[in-house]
C-alpha cells in the first residue's frame, strides 16, 4: 500500500489530532456525529486498526514500512511498543518536524528529498534515515534553503521542542541529545494495540 496522499482533514476527523499530518483543524458541520464517540459498539479489531492507522498517518509511512519497524522492534530487547515509537521518532523527517524546521512531517520529508538537510555536515536525502544521539542536523548553506527553513521556524515557534533535541535557532542547527522517552511523544496512542494488530504478521 502506497503513502496516503488524499485529504488530510478527513483523516483527523476520523482518527483525532495528528500533529505530524497537518496543521489544519476540521470544521465540523452542525449535527455532525463523530463515529468514534457514537453509541454503536466498536469491535476490538477496529480499535487496534485505528491505533495502527494513527501511527501510519502521523509519521507518513507506508504499511510495508510500519510492518518492517514492528519486526525490528520485536527483535530488540525491551518493550516492543516503546521501541517501535522510538524507531519512528528517530527518523530524520520526524526530527526535522520536531525541531520546528517544517510545519508537518510531509513538509519535512520534502526538505530532505530536495537535499536541503545535512546530518553531521553530509547531505542526507533519505527521510527514513535513522538519527542517533549526538547527530547534528544543519541546513544547506544556500540562500533558498536558509530562507525556507527560517520561514518554517517562525511559524513553528509556538510548539515546544522535546527534551531529547536541542535547537540553536540563530544558527538553524539541531542536535539529537538522546533517544526519546515515551512520555515526550505528543501523540495520543496505545502502541501496545498496534503491536497486537501485527502479532499475526510480524
Amino acid at each position: 500500500m502506497s503513502r496516503y496522499r488524499g485529504p488530510r482533514v478527513k483523516i483527523i476527523r476520523r482518527l483525532g489530532v495528528l500533529p505530524g499530518l497537518t496543521i489544519k483543524t476540521p470544521q465540523l458541520k452542525s449535527g455532525y456525529i463523530n463515529p468514534s464517540v457514537s453509541n454503536k459498539k466498536i469491535s476490538q479489531y477496529r480499535i487496534r486498526l485505528e491505533e495502527k492507522q494513527k501511527l501510519r498517518f502521523h509519521y507518513g509511512i507506508t504499511e510495508r514500512q510500519l510492518l518492517k519497524y514492528v519486526r525490528i522492534a520485536r527483535r530488540a530487547k525491551g518493550s516492543t511498543g516503546q521501541i517501535l515509537l522510538q524507531l519512528l521518532e528517530m527518523r530524520l523527517d520526524n526530527i526535522i518536524f520536531r525541531l520546528g524546521m517544517a510545519p508537518t512531517i510531509p513538509g519535512a520529508r520534502q526538505l530532505v528529498n530536495h537535499r536541503h538537510i545535512l546530518v553531521n555536515d553530509h547531505i542526507v536525502n533519505i527521510p527514513s534515515y535513522r538519527c542517533k544521539p549526538q547527530d547534528f542536523i544543519t541546513i544547506k548553506d544556500r540562500q533558498k534553503s536558509q530562507n525556507l527553513i527560517a520561514k518554517n521556524m517562525d511559524f513553528s515557534q509556538k510548539y515546544k521542542i522535546p527534551n531529547h533535541l536541542t535547537l540553536n535557532s540563530l544558527q538553524k542547527k539541531g542536535l539529537v541529545n538522546q533517544v526519546l522517552d515515551r512520555e515526550f511523544i505528543d501523540l495520543k496512542i496505545n502502541e501496545l494495540l498496534v503491536v497486537e494488530y501485527y502479532s499475526r504478521q510480524a
